[in-house]
């Protein structure tokens, strides 16, 4: 094992000798604490001190126990404490369509199936149910904030608080009737109500999302953008995510996306590109000099053939990366980070044909401390660290696929499983204990996902066979 750092976080010993013991709310200890903070330290026989919502002190767990005296203690001498994972990309309701149109093109898919039955089936309670169900995996995967655009984001919003979640979530702006707005004018005043209302949670960073360049008129792109800046929010948007969107733009544009939205000033300000899988060099600087934080979402552009994203030039650019599960129909079916870690790692090594691109350590780093700076919440949130906000999880290493170890970053990326995440702490809350979710009642989801399967193929009798 390489890089066992005990100084990931340096304890003075010399400060507590003689003095009484620090209160702390909780001090987990684990095998080994791999803290992605800048030196990437790896402590074994590590330990986390949590005060109310924050990191105390992270070190070895002898001089954790030396200095704290914590109300409730977690043991897990056969697992890995690591920051929570970040998903900078996904629509959460949509779990509701989970694999109900497969193997379809993005237009396809779009246009002939989800559009479709999003007017016949969303509202506040399909919202309320499909955010609860995604929130029950994704808490169970190890996932702690997660990026979201959807419709009703009040509702995502206040069910990701219920489940103790951390959340970057966005109203959805686009160019024709929504399910919960009629016209992008009705759905900006909406997400200004709400980004008002949400705009000092702790837990819910409010956010504008636009759809993209192909479903939102130029004036709700500027308009967007304007309330964005206006509060200070963060701005989500799909940015050339198919060739064929990249081929219309330029054809009727004469411009690349990045091109466009950069000529009407929306990349300017806390932007969150999905996708962005045929960007070419000039786009990339765009991007760049925009500080556009990028969320690669491998499984979803594999699924829909839309391409390969060029991570590893975007990130030997200097551009933030993170990554994203994109939704839990059609174009994935899952909220498991761990999973898009190693298809990302993968993918990039096939690509360029090269098993030397985005090794384990930098798929590791977007899936948590580069994945906080694409969300600009690189100061709370991320890596193991005191005075960040508690959000982290343990992985169990009681498993046949995880020994022997020799490289934890390599272990995490492509041996662990999102089951094999075991407790998960938001905030300072632990809201996963030893695989039982805390703040979901798992009965009462699936009855109601029961039902609302069932009403979701009866309205689609027709369409989808």
């Amino acid at each position: 094992m390489r890089r066992f750092c005990r100084a990931a976080a340096i304890i003075v010993l010399l400060a507590c000798i003689g003095s009484a013991a620090e209160p702390a709310d909780w001090i987990l200890r684990a095998r080994y604490v791999l803290t992605m903070d800048p030196q990437h330290g790896l402590i074994e026989n590590g330990a986390v001190a949590i005060g109310g919502d924050s990191i105390l002190a992270v070190g070895p767990a002898a001089e954790i126990a030396s200095r704290y005296t914590a109300r409730r203690t977690l043991d897990r001498p056969d697992a890995l404490i690591m920051p929570g994972m970040i998903d900078t990309h996904t629509h959460a309701a949509m779990s509701l369509f989970r694999a109900m149109a497969d193997d379809k093109r993005l237009q396809d898919w779009l246009s002939n199936y989800i559009f479709p039955a999003e007017s016949k089936n969303v509202n506040p309670d399909f919202v309320k149910w499909g955010t609860e169900l995604a929130c029950l995996e994704m808490s169970l995967a190890g996932i702690t904030t997660y990026t979201d655009m959807y419709y009703f984001e009040d509702t995502v919003a206040a069910i990701t608080k219920q489940a103790g979640l951390r959340g970057v979530l966005g109203q959805s702006v686009i160019g024709f009737p929504a399910p919960d707005y009629k016209t992008w004018k009705e759905a900006l005043a909406g997400a200004d109500r709400y980004i008002r209302k949400y705009q000092s949670d702790p837990l819910i960073v409010p956010a504008v999302a636009p759809h993209a360049i192909y479903t939102t008129p130029d004036d709700a792109l500027v308009a967007s953008h304007r309330v964005a800046v206006k509060y200070n929010a963060p701005l989500l948007i799909h940015i050339s995510e198919t060739k064929k969107e990249v081929d219309d733009s330029v054809a009727k544009r004469h411009m690349t996306p990045p091109e466009l939205l950069a000529s009407l000033g929306v990349l300017d300000g806390r932007v969150v590109a999905a996708h962005c899988v045929w960007v070419n060099e000039k786009d990339i600087q765009i991007l760049k000099n925009h500080s556009t934080g990028i969320a690669h979402c491998p499984s979803s552009n594999m699924k829909l053939a839309s391409g390969i994203a060029p991570v590893t030039a975007m990130l030997r650019q200097g551009l933030d990366v993170g990554l994203g599960n994109d939704g839990f129909a059609g174009s994935n079916d899952t909220a498991d980070l761990i999973l898009e870690m190693n298809i990302a790692a993968k993918l990039q090594k096939v690509a360029r044909m090269d098993p030397e691109v985005l090794p384990a350590e930098q798929v590791v780093e977007m899936a948590t401390i580069r994945g906080a700076r694409v969300l600009g919440l690189e100061k709370k949130i991320g890596s193991l660290e005191p005075g960040k906000r508690a959000d982290l999880i343990t992985i169990s290493l009681a498993h046949p696929n995880a020994i022997p170890i020799y490289n934890i970053y390599a272990q995490v990326a492509y041996a662990s499983k999102a089951a094999d995440v075991r407790d998960v702490f938001v905030n300072g809350r632990l809201i996963v204990d030893n695989r039982h979710v805390l703040t979901l009642d798992q009965r009462e989801i699936y009855a109601h996902v029961h039902d609302w399967q069932r009403r979701i193929q009866e309205s689609l009798a027709q369409t989808i066979h």
